[in-house]
């Protein structure tokens, strides 16, 4: 969608406005094309203002967090997409004083920084998210973890700005977090608070560092790549069968179309060389699929989400 005068959906709003934004560099892959309009609102009322616009003049509306789980077309994505790096999105707040029950973090928040400042504080709780890249707000709407847990274990609360442009708080009781989903509504999270406990901070930074180190040895954590690409599937006997595995065993690890390679290390890591294209990897992508599906009868869904014209959002 071209937007005939984009202005007027933020002139009069506090926001940063880039036309024609490359966001290749802003996503872990380092690849794909432009936003037709990159927005960052500097305040959550001008947050709030813009979603209801786009909903108004139907313009489409995403937004990119720290895009380690994001792949963009070559041709980039029409409407606007928001960026939450104002630093009011990028707040955390903690007790000023006593032991500490609830941490309340702003969406745009480094969810990196944010394992190593509690681990330095000495507030156990999200240790499970050490070494997965992410903002909090993504981390969030997937409900990002692994191994040793996922994030909603612990979010208390969530404040959403939903498609209409109306702020909600969810609390616990009325959200739902399963493996890479949750209830959460279409839109933009603001914060989300997390059900913390006070600890030593020296055993808060150890077990940090052994979640790390275990990740280290097993992921190849320098490629360019989103990590696992795919959610591990459920077999028909009720049981979780790792993507990996399955990919392994289809003797897909290595393969390689264009730019875009399996990773020898692990199979459900699929990364690229300098210079690839996203149509690489997207055909890649479904290689690997036919080849699960051959082998193991399996149809693998990806866990990284795609951005591409014309794609209802």
């Amino acid at each position: 969608m071209i937007v005939a005068s984009p202005s007027s959906l933020y002139s009069d709003l506090d926001v940063r406005v880039e036309l024609d934004a490359p966001l290749a560099a802003q996503t872990w892959f380092g690849i794909g094309g432009r936003a037709d309009i990159l927005i960052h609102p500097q305040s959550v009322q001008a947050l709030e203002t813009l979603t209801r616009r786009c909903r108004r003049d139907g313009i489409p509306l995403r937004v990119l967090g720290s895009g380690a789980n994001l792949l963009v077309d070559d041709d980039g994505v029409d409407g606007v997409v928001l960026k939450l790096d104002a630093p009011v999105f990028q707040a955390v707040e903690f007790n000023a004083s006593g032991r500490i029950e609830r941490m309340r973090a702003f969406g745009g928040a480094s969810m990196e920084k944010l394992v190593l400042e509690c681990s330095r504080r000495g507030i156990r709780g999200l240790e499970q998210m050490a070494g997965i890249p992410a903002s909090v707000g993504g981390a969030v709407r997937m409900n990002a973890g692994g191994k040793f847990g996922a994030i909603g274990d612990v979010v208390d609360a969530v404040a959403v700005v939903a498609v209409d442009g109306e702020l909600s708080v969810l609390t616990r009781d009325s959200l739902h977090f399963a493996y890479r989903e949750t209830s959460i509504p279409k839109g933009s999270i603001v914060w989300a608070s997390f059900r913390v406990e006070s600890d030593d901070p020296i055993a808060c930074r150890a077990r940090v560092l052994e979640i790390f180190a275990y990740k280290k040895s097993t992921q190849p954590m320098s490629a360019a790549s989103a990590g696992c690409m795919f959610r591990n599937p459920v077999m028909p006997n009720g049981t979780m069968e790792s993507a990996g595995r399955l990919i392994d065993r289809a003797g897909m690890k290595g393969a390689r179309v264009g730019g875009a390679f399996v990773s020898d290390a692990h199979g459900n890591f699929l990364a690229v060389d300098r210079g690839a294209r996203t149509d690489d990897l997207r055909a890649l992508i479904e290689k690997v699929q036919a080849a699960v599906s051959v082998n193991s009868g399996v149809e693998l869904a990806t866990e990284v989400v795609f951005w591409r014209r014309g794609d209802a959002v």
